[in-house]
């Protein structure tokens, strides 16, 4: 008898399956981070840490599900934030980003069998690149935007040519990724609608779907 728990089992082992194939097959792997790679959103503890963060987790849930550009959101949440250059560097000292439970083993998996490991992200990457060094993911395979401040270290904006500043961003990068490199197959794993927007040139997987990955 086809109950419902029976039919939601048999959906998860096909997603489980085609999950690994899709590994299996990948030239290359992109993560996004924020809520991905790492538990937390970025901006939005870098809001907190501010004491702004009331003001910007609503606008952080709107960029996520598409409802307004990423740049406009981006700019808006910035321009409320105000964060100074000793402020970003307290906040990674104080409160580094929490690794999700797996994530290590996931890529460390991935990169012993030949896959190549990018991290491509809308947060800022003065945090990525702390990730990226706690997973052993070469910095020049990070991309993310660029806080710029000024020379006494107060807020002066961000770099606005970085593709990761704009909606759809993370797919200009991975176009970019199989022309340098020649990549036959790039999968991209997220939770969001810029990671969506990714789709193609990548193969999406549900970030969901990579947990089972690794637990298997």
């Amino acid at each position: 008898m086809l109950t419902r728990s029976t039919i939601l089992r048999k959906s998860a082992m096909t997603t489980l399956a085609q999950t690994k194939e899709i590994f299996r097959s990948a030239d290359a792997v992109c993560f996004d981070v924020d809520s991905t790679v790492i538990r937390e959103e970025g901006i939005d503890q870098l809001a907190k840490f501010c004491g702004v963060g009331d003001a910007v987790t609503e606008m952080t849930r709107k960029a996520m599900g598409g409802s307004m550009s990423f740049k406009t959101a981006l700019t808006e949440r910035l321009c409320i934030i105000r964060c100074s250059r000793e402020q970003v560097n307290k906040l990674i000292t104080d409160h580094p980003p929490q690794l999700t439970p797996g994530i290590k083993e996931l890529v460390a998996r991935l990169q012993h069998d030949g896959v190549k490991v990018f991290l491509i992200s809308g947060g800022f990457r003065c945090i990525v690149e702390h990730v990226a060094s706690q997973l052993g993911i070469p910095l020049h395979h990070v991309y993310a935007n660029r806080l710029k401040f000024y020379f006494n270290g107060e807020y002066a904006g961000f770099d606005e040519t970085q593709p990761t500043a704009e909606s759809g961003g993370k797919g200009k990068v991975i176009s970019m990724l199989k022309e340098k490199y020649g990549f036959q197959k790039v999968v991209m794993i997220g939770d969001g609608a810029t990671d969506m927007e990714a789709c193609p040139p990548a193969v999406s997987t549900p970030f969901g779907a990579c947990r089972l990955v690794v637990l298997s």
